[in-house]
Formats: structure tokens, C-alpha cells, sequence
């Protein structure tokens, strides 16, 4: 077997590489900075990759469940209607109902709750924060 047909298995065994999510801003659909200041936000505070919340498959429960979190907030905080936000994370917009639904269900938790309501307020001073830096 040749030097070519090594690499290429070796790349096939590892999985296609990912583009860095510097490229991804600047798909039309993704051109949201808000957007990216939030799940870059979200990603840090649940401790996943920023890349795995825009994959286009579900990923492990804890990606998922942070993208679902992300897409509430950019909802909720930056109010942006559902296709939007499907539109940002490459989903449907009955997706983004879906996650909405989801998070406010988990909300009845306590200790959840008082997390969202956290990255809210965080999310929403630095809206301000921003909004005050440009007046």
C-alpha cells in the first residue's frame, strides 16, 4: 500500500477535520456577533467546545443539552425568533421550540434555574455594557 493510501485511511479513521469556528462566522447564516459572543459564553460556562455546539449532528448529552441552552438564550436575551436561531445553529426552527421548551421545563429545578438566570443577568450586563461603550 503507498504513502497516499495510508494517509487517506488515517484521515477517514480520524473523522473529517473541522473548520476553525473563525471560518464558520463567516457563513451567511452565522454573521450574528451577539450570536457568537453568547454560545462562545455558553460553551465556556458548560465546559464544551464552542465548535460542537454548531456540529450538525446531536453530539454527547452534555453538548446538546449546552446547545439547547444556548439556543434559549439567544432567544430569551437577544430575542431572536425561532428561524433565526435554527438558522444560526444549521436547525429546523421547531428544534429551536423544542430546546425553549426543554430549558423552561428544566428551569422548575432550582439549581438549574439559578444558572440560567445567572448566564441572563451575565449575558444582559454585557449587552449593556456594549450598548453603553458605543453611545
Amino acid at each position: 500500500m503507498g504513502q497516499t493510501a495510508m494517509r487517506s485511511e488515517r484521515q477517514v479513521a480520524a473523522g473529517p477535520s473541522l473548520p476553525p469556528a473563525e471560518l464558520l462566522a463567516f457563513e451567511p447564516r452565522r454573521r450574528d456577533s451577539a450570536g457568537w459572543c453568547l454560545i462562545r459564553f455558553v460553551a465556556a460556562a458548560r465546559g464544551v467546545p464552542t465548535r460542537q455546539l454548531l456540529m450538525p449532528n446531536r453530539g454527547e448529552a452534555e453538548v446538546a443539552l449546552a446547545r439547547q441552552l444556548a439556543m434559549y438564550l439567544m432567544h430569551v436575551v437577544l430575542g431572536r425568533i425561532y428561524l433565526d436561531v435554527g438558522r444560526f445553529f444549521g436547525r429546523d426552527r421547531t428544534t429551536v421550540s423544542y430546546a425553549c421548551a426543554l430549558i423552561e421545563d428544566l428551569r422548575d429545578d432550582p439549581q438549574f434555574d439559578a444558572e440560567v438566570s445567572r448566564l441572563e443577568r451575565r449575558l444582559e450586563m454585557r449587552r449593556e455594557i456594549k450598548h453603553a461603550a458605543r453611545a
